[in-house]
């Protein structure tokens, strides 16, 4: 099963993570990422640009509308996200506490990844995309 790993931060945490030195969030990053890539669960990680780099679709008129950040408040935001193939939720949950940076401020929501097995196989865009998923080597 695969997990989303999406970790948030207060606008405190985000401010005392500017202040660490980079070459060190690099070497602990690091070395959790080897640590998940050793175990053979780790699918995807990145980091997101800051916020103030983004837009945001909003869709509640007829004619979408275009916000250019910075958007929301913090808790509203991610900085990044892990996808993680666990056996199971409570697997996810440790790796999640061992997340490193993690400290007051800082939470990781966790949540279940869908496979394509689990939508209905006869349905014509369902097998367009197992199709196009197996064509590009990801399936």
């Amino acid at each position: 099963m695969k997990y989303m790993l999406i970790m948030r931060a207060t606008d405190e945490a985000y401010a005392a993570m500017g202040e660490v030195n980079f070459d060190e969030i690099l070497e602990t990053m690091g070395k959790f990422n080897d640590e998940l890539i050793n175990a053979g669960v780790l699918v995807a990680a990145e980091g997101l640009e800051d916020p103030a780099e983004g837009v945001v679709v909003d869709y509640s008129s007829e004619t979408p509308v275009i916000t250019d950040g910075p958007y929301g408040e913090t808790k509203e935001l991610f900085g990044g996200y892990y996808i993680l193939n666990v056996a199971s939720k409570e697997e996810a949950i440790e790796w999640a506490k061992r997340m490193p940076g993690a400290g007051p401020g800082v939470k990781t929501e966790i949540r279940r990844v869908s496979s394509i097995d689990e939508f209905p196989q006869d349905n014509i865009w369902i097998q367009k995309e197992r199709a196009w998923r197996e064509a590009t080597g990801q399936l």
